[in-house]
């Protein structure tokens, strides 16, 4: 998946986002057009659910509209806007459970190969041995193998250097094997 860069779009995102502070929807849109494709492919990783991933980026980019003054951070808001998306769809699952079910019978589905490997990610040995490699490592696995993200986006994402990005893999794949106790590479690239 190629990150868009419009035409034009030399502006970083800080400046966009204090442009969009002012009231700019050009900025806006060069702001979406910039980040809704990896903000979609990573929220649609954790719902399964298109209509509520629709509705969380088209949130998300509300609030960006909203409260682009408060951003902080210099140079590109890939981790900013991450941290909104991710909240909304926290705030939109919570809301899906307290509606009641309305289908007398549930179907029961199998969970899909995916799912199982997510799953055995999240609470099997991966899951443990995860846990015990340092935070920053962690995240850039996750990011590069759980959510497909390439070098160049997770760069982006975690606002650090493409180079940080590959050494922080191969330390983290390097630590994780070591926690599993195998000698067998883990997949993806660096």
């Amino acid at each position: 998946m190629r990150l868009l860069r419009p035409a034009g779009g030399d502006e970083d995102d800080s400046a966009l986002l204090r442009a969009v502070a002012r009231g700019d929807t050009e900025a806006l849109a060069v702001l979406y057009d910039r980040h809704a494709g990896w903000l979609h492919a990573r929220l649609a990783r954790r719902c399964p659910d298109d209509e509520t991933v629709r509705e969380v980026l088209q949130d998300t980019f509300v609030a960006v509209w909203r409260s682009a003054g408060s951003h902080r951070g210099r140079g590109e808001a890939g981790g900013w806007l991450w941290v909104i998306a991710a909240r909304r769809l926290v705030d939109a699952r919570r809301a899906q459970a307290r509606v009641p079910r309305t289908d007398p019978e549930p179907v029961a589905l199998a969970p899909s190969a995916e799912d199982r490997v997510l799953a055995g990610l999240e609470y099997g040995d991966v899951g443990a041995a995860l846990d015990r490699i340092s935070p920053e490592l962690r995240e850039v696995l996750r990011a590069t193998v759980v959510d497909g993200l390439t070098t160049r986006e997770t760069a982006r994402l975690l606002g650090i250097p493409e180079g940080t990005v590959k050494t922080r893999a191969l330390r983290a794949r390097r630590e994780l094997r070591a926690a599993l106790g195998t000698t067998h590479p883990l997949g993806g690239t660096a």
